[in-house]
């Protein structure tokens, strides 16, 4: 166990663009909706600032969230590094708990100002793919990372618990991201145990209040406790326009633009957090 955490960037790394991979194929093979904008005009900016934020989060904080919790556990900070119980009641609750905590974070993210305008970028991307499950301004991932170190002093999980959460963390942002087709009797199913695209979709459109729904990243159980669940857009599945009113023009698409847009307003000067009737 101790060597699989040792190789945690490699085992990552190894998900990731295993699941990048077959997304990808699935897209091509089974898209769930046309493209708006093509992929030539958003890969570039999705994937650029995916080496951004890779680079920036090496660089401010060369300790990976895993190592994290190997330190903390070294200094025995935390609740099951104090309180003895077989080891896979922590493994399981740590997992449940590290999602709830991300769960928390993208509602803040959504309802604070300041952070809004860190984590809309996010939110304009014109279409959704894979790519956008990556695409995600380098100042948030240093809060979110942040916030994760803060969450792993107070519970103390194993490490181990703490690599399957992240590599799982990658995986379903890519997956739930994607565009792909799965029969509605599937997805019916399937989104009672995960985030599945059509559920995530919803939560990309540029009406507030479904943009300000379906916050769950792996796991879909804390909406519907929370009464933040919503099954459908109201444009449906085909209908739903994605992104948000301020930066609809393909030009923001660029890398550039797109690392600049949380110090913007908007071309058209609108509320940042306006509800569209």
């Amino acid at each position: 166990m101790k060597a699989v955490v040792a190789n945690e960037p490699l085992i990552r790394l190894c998900l990731s663009l295993a699941t990048f991979a077959i997304m990808a194929l699935w897209e091509a093979a089974r898209p769930k909706r046309k493209r708006p904008v093509p992929r030539a005009r958003r890969w570039p900016g999705n994937l650029g600032v995916l080496l951004v934020d890779t680079v920036t989060a090496r660089i401010i904080a060369p300790t990976s969230a895993v190592g994290f919790a190997i330190i903390a556990e070294n200094h025995g900070s935390g609740l099951f590094n104090t309180v003895k119980l077989p080891a896979w009641i922590p493994f399981l609750l740590c997992l449940l708990l590290l999602d709830f905590g991300i769960y928390l974070q993208h509602r803040l993210f959504h309802y604070v100002p300041l952070l809004w305008r860190l984590h809309r970028m996010h939110h304009a991307d014109l279409d959704l793919d894979l790519t956008s499950g990556v695409r995600f301004h380098p100042l948030e991932i240093l809060l979110s990372l942040g916030i994760k170190f803060g969450v792993i002093v107070l519970l103390g999980p194993p490490a181990v618990a703490v690599l399957v959460f992240e590599a799982a963390l990658n995986s379903s942002s890519i997956f739930n991201h994607g565009n792909v087709r799965i029969s509605p009797g599937v997805d019916r199913w399937l989104r009672l145990l995960v985030v599945t695209p059509d559920m995530h979709r919803v939560h990309h459109s540029i009406l507030r209040r479904e943009t300000d729904s379906n916050f769950g990243f792996n796991f879909p159980w804390w909406d519907r406790f929370f009464g933040t669940y919503r099954a459908q857009p109201e444009a449906g599945q085909d209908g739903v326009t994605i992104g948000i009113e301020q930066f609809r023009d393909p030009k923001e698409l660029r890398l550039g633009r797109m690392l600049l847009q949380p110090f913007r307003r908007g071309d058209h000067h609108t509320s940042d957090r306006k509800v569209l009737k």
